[in-house]
């Protein structure tokens, strides 16, 4: 039974320290949409998506009520839209984008992801185009999210999508100029992109899945760091990780309260729980303040990783203890313009992109809502796509890269998206010009540990 203390526990977790379920996520397979007329598909797209989830923002909002447990979004996953459009005998794949964004506003969702192409070991039907169309779908759109998995462990890097996606980027940025670059920031690159992730702007319905899914993402760095700061005076590393460990299993166990009452309220299969720590912009809800209450002065100094590593193997050994179903990415996230504690390191110069990549290595995610000045030339994107996807593909793990090249900004300027993606400074990026190498294209073979059949 749940004592007194308990209880009391998690109220104040919720109320001073930033405990919130960030997202419950709807996965929708759209594979029964495909048709060769587009306007019959994206018809067929925005009946289903409206179908399935009419009562997905409700069901929210009465658990939320109900349990007196913040969930701050709710948000829709599709099918990749580069298969659904595969064979429609046109270009103008936008209209799926509009399609989704009319759902999303129908339905009252922050988010729909799944405007995406898997083209890890090539292109097939729908993809290029799908590329192709990502900056228009974004600059028209207001919640369509959208992600291209260029590589995994299995098939190596696919270095005509990595130069592809640069280019890509850019012109997003491009495109939204007028509204802070906000294209850019709803547009991941992923290498080993998960199929169950509730995050956006990453979210796809995996073709794995089953027709209709909930997954939920919790998180809880605020409630991690005021642990530390209440219990960890002089203790071990090992203590430490223990403290974390502890204060996991408790956020998971509301993300799995959550996901069982979604589910059996809206009658869809339950997916999975994404243990990861999302940070927001409010002050004390950050990692970075995780990894400085361990005793570093600043995040991004020497022995940076390191805490790194600690904090994301301890959230996954004790959130997987409170989950029958885990998944996503599950771990730390380090978004620096959705971290206060990344963007202060980053205005110090104690954290450069440089510090970043060496961190994607140990946490969930990768390089993540990072601002580089608007003169960035697309090989360069593609170059830091490239090296990113690299870590992914030999480490078998997850990453990731979100750049927003902040149009008419140079290093050590602003940029400031408001909400949620909050804010971030412009960082600089390292000199030297890869386009020789980016425009060889062709396929990074994949690592000799991907043969383990």
């Amino acid at each position: 039974m749940l004592e007194t203390k308990d209880i009391l526990e998690t109220i104040n977790m919720i109320d001073n320290e930033h405990l919130d379920v960030r997202t419950i996520t709807m996965g929708i397979s759209l594979l029964d949409c495909i048709d060769e007329d587009i306007d019959k598909a994206s018809s067929k797209v925005y009946d289903k998506v409206c179908r399935y989830a009419q009562d997905l923002v409700k069901t929210g909002e009465d658990i939320e009520r109900e349990y007196g447990i913040p969930i701050i979004n709710k948000r829709i996953s599709v099918s990749p839209i580069g298969m659904v459009a595969a064979p429609c005998q046109s270009r103008n794949v936008v209209k799926f984008a509009k399609a989704l964004d009319k759902a999303a506003d129908t339905l009252g969702v922050n988010f729909i992801g799944g405007y995406s192409a898997l083209v890890q070991k090539g292109f097939s039907a729908g993809d290029y185009a799908l590329i192709e169309s990502i900056p228009e779908a974004l600059a028209v759109t207001e919640k369509v999210c959208s992600s291209v998995n260029i590589g995994s462990t299995k098939a190596g890097l696919n270095m005509d999508a990595v130069k592809m996606m640069g280019a890509t980027v850019l012109e997003a940025s491009k495109k939204t100029a007028d509204r802070d670059c906000i294209g850019a920031a709803k547009l991941v690159v992923f290498c080993n992109a998960p199929e169950d992730n509730p995050f956006m702007a990453g979210a796809f319905h995996g073709v794995g899945e089953a027709d209709c899914v909930i997954n939920v993402g919790v998180s809880g760095p605020g409630v991690v760091r005021a642990a530390l700061a209440k219990n960890g005076a002089g203790k071990t590393v090992d203590e430490i990780a223990d403290m974390v460990k502890k204060t996991a299993f408790k956020i998971t166990r509301m993300g799995q309260l959550v996901a069982q009452q979604a589910s059996k309220r809206l009658c869809v299969p339950f997916g999975i729980v994404d243990l990861s720590l999302a940070p927001t912009p409010a002050v004390g809800d950050s990692v970075a303040y995780i990894l400085e209450e361990m005793g570093l002065e600043s995040c991004g100094c020497h022995g940076t990783t390191a805490a790194l590593a600690l904090l994301n193997d301890a959230v996954k050994k004790g959130g997987v203890m409170a989950s029958s179903h885990v998944g996503g990415l599950s771990g730390a996230f380090i978004p620096v313009s959705e971290d206060a504690g990344m963007i202060a390191a980053a205005k110090r110069g104690t954290l450069d992109i440089t510090k970043l990549e060496c961190m994607t290595a140990v946490c969930s995610v990768g390089l993540d809502m990072i601002v580089v000045p608007g003169d960035i030339t697309p090989e360069t994107i593609s170059a830091i796509i490239a090296d990113e996807a690299a870590i992914g593909m030999v480490n078998s793990k997850t990453t990731a890269v979100r750049l927003i090249p902040a149009i008419g900004k140079k290093a050590g300027e602003e940029l400031n998206f408001g909400g949620l993606l909050g804010k971030g400074p412009v960082m600089p990026i390292r000199e030297g010009d890869p386009s020789v190498f980016i425009n060889r294209g062709g396929r990074l073979p994949a690592p000799l540990q991907a043969l383990k059949n």
